[in-house]
């Protein structure tokens, strides 16, 4: 079957897409990407998949999403495509509206979080769910990254048969290695006994660097490294002033080191993994950084609270908490013996729930079935 995978930018084609694709021409599948142009497609690319690049936007801006929509229009109908699977809240409405417009026989569609689950004005998220709704109407497959969003979806009308998949990574991949740690923590100057924190993730606000950054503050024993850059279609206040004004507080306790392509070498060479955002589908980062023997402090928000114990595989502190969130990053801080053991207890559980072959074989299983379920073979002639 010829499947086009959809969604926003290069960063979530790469990081989230790519494995999928290859699982799925390994199965014998023709598969074509499309997202938004970016310098992350040159791998995936690399690899041998033609990737199409629509001008997608990442707002409810009307002129843009109805250019995107028609971009999309003109792409299916050109590569008539047996399954469109989209993915990401925008581009997965555009994707799926753009599919059935065209009378694609197969839609699929994996949630990655819900619009109307995240902060902001209640008129925005309402109308977030009944975009939703709607899109739930023509779309074949419904999947998601996490329970919360299954049920959600069950729960709310938008598709009965709303199935979790899950994340995963490769444990051979993202794994405790004691002489990557000692070659990363020399290059970026942290000692034998220093306490390393990090985090990974795009720099905006909601992935909760003001209070991760005033939680510093009161953990004195450590050293954050911050591994990731905003996108150019990120919204809300840019963080540089934010990070200055940190890194003229914390002085060599912070290391600000932009996008890495090595995050399983930062991760190996790190301490403590955090991830303090205030909403999330299932995030990889916490399954890599448990896959290497991290303990994670993260938010008790959906996604997260299905991957962290607390307790036992690391902490969960409530959204937007700084005092809360430097308590927990303290209580690890002062022990090697409790991150020793709930990093140990946290890469179990991911080996055992998050393994990447199981997610890619369970996703390709289900967008199969789907597809024959749907008569894929189908496409009505070209017109």
């Amino acid at each position: 079957m010829k499947i086009l995978e959809i969604t926003n930018v290069d960063f979530a084609l790469y990081h989230f897409l790519h494995p999928l694709m290859r699982r799925l021409r390994a199965d014998g599948h023709d598969v074509v990407g499309a997202c938004a142009d970016g310098p992350l497609l040159a791998p995936v690319r690399a690899d041998g998949f033609r990737v199409e690049t629509v001008a997608m936007a990442r707002s409810f801006s009307p002129v843009a999403q109805a250019r995107a929509l028609w971009a999309l229009v003109r792409l299916i109908r050109r590569e008539r495509p047996d399954i469109v699977h989209a993915h990401m809240p925008i581009s997965g409405l555009l994707a799926r509206f753009a599919a059935w417009l065209c009378g694609v026989p197969c839609v699929a569609y994996t949630c990655h979080g819900f619009l109307f689950n995240q902060p902001g004005r209640v008129s925005r998220r309402m109308l977030a769910l009944v975009l939703e709704w709607l899109a739930g109407r023509v779309t074949g497959t419904y999947l998601t990254v996490s329970h919360e969003e299954a049920r959600d979806a069950r729960r709310l009308g938008i598709h009965r048969h709303a199935t979790a998949i899950g994340n995963g990574r490769d444990g051979t991949l993202f794994r405790p290695d004691v002489a990557t740690r000692e070659r990363v923590r020399a290059e970026l100057g942290a000692g034998a006994g220093d306490v390393v924190i990090l985090a990974v993730s795009r720099l905006v606000r909601h992935k909760g660097y003001p209070e991760l950054l005033a939680a510093m503050r009161d953990v004195p024993g450590a050293v954050l490294w911050i591994a990731g850059e905003r996108l150019p279609t990120d919204h809300g206040p840019d963080m540089a002033d934010l990070m200055a004004r940190a890194q003229a507080e914390l002085g060599p306790r912070l290391r600000c080191l932009g996008y890495r392509a090595d995050v399983a070498d930062l991760m190996a060479a790190a301490d403590i993994f955090v991830l303090p955002s205030h909403f999330e589908g299932l995030p990889m980062t916490v399954i890599e950084a448990m896959l290497c023997g991290l303990p994670v402090v993260g938010s008790d928000i959906r996604g997260i609270r299905e991957q962290v114990v607390t307790g036992r595989t690391g902490y969960l502190v409530p959204a937007g908490n700084a005092t809360a969130l430097a308590a927990a990053l303290g209580r690890l801080a002062h022990s090697a013996e409790r991150r020793h053991a709930m990093g140990a207890a946290g890469r179990a559980r991911a080996l055992d729930l998050f393994s990447q072959d199981a997610v890619l074989a369970r996703t390709c299983a289900l967008l199969v079935q789907g597809a024959r379920r749907q008569g894929c073979e189908s496409w009505p002639p070209i017109s």
